[in-house]
């Protein structure tokens, strides 16, 4: 009996064994969004395949043949895959390969170029050097991956590696090097693969990201111990490229997300011009004793300046009032669009910021306990967004920026949620409104203590492609967005009397744990003070990160 057991559980072990070898990785299926794309409207030369760099015309290669691939070291020690752009369409020329992790459905792009009327703008490398093989190194993978550095000539740089299987240099007719005055410096971007100590491979992104900058992400990968550029859109009219209005409302359309708030939330969203008409006030500093009503446009909020507290806004003065626009408005809600040109005009930023007149209060766990943090978290006026990073190649979405308090995530599409066909799923978080791609608890903290992020799907939620408003972009910007001070008040209260509320009601053995989380909480958190607003942030014409 006792052997008839040992072999069915050696049986069993052996069925296990084989089902973890034979389950597919996420590398080996293709990630495509649920919807197809629509056909956009007619424009200059968004999402037509390809974009003019000025000298350099370059396309997006989205298909690709396996090269190499390890199964352990990278992201969840599952690997990475190492592959060629293919196929290359007539009269454009490879730049680099493309590596990406294992962890992760197949979704990414390189560019291939071409030169504009013989202006050799492209020229083959002179050599190779083999910066990396896998050739030592004991581990989990298909065959030995060789990484070549290609070797330009004067005046030309590299803008990517080449992967092979094979010892043997690569043909120099297999990828371009560019003109220097096309490329433009890039950094280490993520992580994808590497094992202990050994080769790191990263990708790449432009050094610079900005409405003014003017790198372009070439999509290739590079080595910690190598050096490639990126390519430089130097043409001068960037918008030939990005998207006019009925193509950005297209783009709204397919991709608008959808928001959904906590079933507790008491602290909802409304418009600006809401916040305004029921009875927002601005103060000004030396006449506090008699502030002015904001007029539904703000047209009489202070303009341009700085952000020095000599103005303020406020909620209403009555008590009543003043509670009931703390709860917002949900039917007034209007989502503010920021269009900018982001990568050297490869890719568009759609920006929808959202506005709530109050952030509520900060809530804790500390260990198996939670607790209200009473005034911690509060303050009036707060400004959320999400970003929308769309392809000016071919109109696909690739990200979604969520903005968390003072900073925030890109998420790719790949790991998104969608309804609706392609408009991507976000939740609010309960009281402090950061945004996330799934709903549940995220603790800002380290352990079981922290403060409390929770997100839930509910039956309030927003469509953000319902109601929305341009700021600027071929539209007049509303006086709002050029008032430069604080939406709300700055309140200066003891916070260590708030702390020694929470610690009242603690059990003993917990009150050494909050004293410890107290000392790593945000400066976000503490304090009572209202953000200025969407223009005066970094990322208006910065990047999001």
């Amino acid at each position: 009996m006792g052997n008839l057991m040992a072999s069915a559980r050696a049986l069993a072990a052996q069925v296990v064994s084989r089902h973890k070898k034979t389950k597919p990785l996420p590398i080996n299926s293709m990630f495509k969004l649920p919807s197809p794309l629509p056909t956009w409207p007619p424009g200059e030369g968004f999402a037509s395949g390809s974009i003019d760099l000025g000298g350099l015309i370059v396309c997006q290669i989205a298909t690709f043949n396996k090269v190499w691939a390890t199964h352990q070291g990278g992201p969840d020690n599952l690997g990475a895959t190492f592959f060629d752009p293919s196929p290359i369409p007539q009269g454009f020329f490879m730049l680099g390969s493309y590596a990406q992790p294992n962890n992760k459905q197949l979704f990414g792009s390189v560019l291939a170029a071409k030169d504009i009327d013989n202006e050799e703008s492209l020229k083959k490398p002179i050599d190779y050097t083999l910066v990396w093989s896998s050739q030592s190194l004991k581990i989990k993978q298909d065959g030995i991956g060789y990484i070549w550095s290609p070797t330009p000539p004067d005046g030309y740089k590299a803008v990517g590696l080449v992967i092979t299987n094979s010892p043997e240099k690569p043909s120099l007719d297999k990828i371009r090097c560019v003109r220097s005055d096309l490329t433009d410096e890039c950094q280490a971007d993520k992580w994808i693969w590497g094992e202990g100590s050994e080769f790191k491979v990263y990708s790449l992104r432009p050094t610079n990201i900005g409405v003014q900058a003017m790198g372009v992400s070439t999509g290739t990968f590079s080595g910690e111990s190598t050096h490639v550029n990126c390519l430089k859109n130097v043409k001068a009219n960037l918008t030939c490229c990005m998207p006019n209005k009925n193509q950005i409302e297209a783009l709204m359309e397919a991709y608008s997300p959808l928001i959904y708030f906590h079933p507790d939330e008491v602290f909802l969203p409304s418009s600006v011009a809401w916040f305004f008409t029921n009875g927002a006030l601005l103060y000004k500093k030396g006449q506090e004793s008699t502030p002015e009503a904001i007029s539904p446009s703000g047209s009489n909020l202070p303009q341009g300046g700085s952000n020095d507290g000599e103005y303020w806004m406020d909620l209403p003065s009555n008590d009543k009032d003043k509670e009931r626009v703390k709860k917002g408005d949900l039917e007034s809600v209007e989502f503010y669009l920021h269009i900018k040109p982001m990568l050297g005009a490869s890719f568009t930023d759609i920006q929808i910021w959202i506005f709530y007149p109050f952030n509520g209060p900060a809530r804790a766990k500390i260990e198996f306990l939670n607790v209200s943090l009473g005034k911690i978290g509060e303050h009036v006026g707060d400004w959320e967004h999400l970003t929308l990073r769309v392809s000016n190649f071919s109109g696909e979405l690739t990200d979604v920026y969520f903005s968390q308090h003072s900073g925030g995530v890109w998420v790719s599409a790949s790991e998104l949620a969608f309804e609706s066909g392609n408009k991507p799923v976000t939740f609010a978080s309960l009281h402090g409104h950061a945004m996330y791609a799934k709903p549940g608890l995220v603790l800002q903290g380290s352990g079981d203590i922290g403060i409390r992020n929770d997100t839930s799907k509910s039956k309030i939620v927003k469509q953000t492609g319902n109601d929305f408003e341009y700021l600027g972009y071929d539209h007049d910007e509303p006086p709002w967005l050029n008032y430069c001070r604080e939406w709300g008040p700055k309140i200066s209260y003891n916070i260590a009397d708030e702390f020694k509320k929470v610690e009242k009601v603690l059990p003993w053995k917990l009150k050494t744990a909050f004293a410890k989380f107290v000392k790593s909480i945000p400066n976000e958190i503490l304090g009572e003070e209202g953000p200025t607003g969407p223009k005066m942030k970094r990322c208006w014409n910065g990047d999001e990160v």
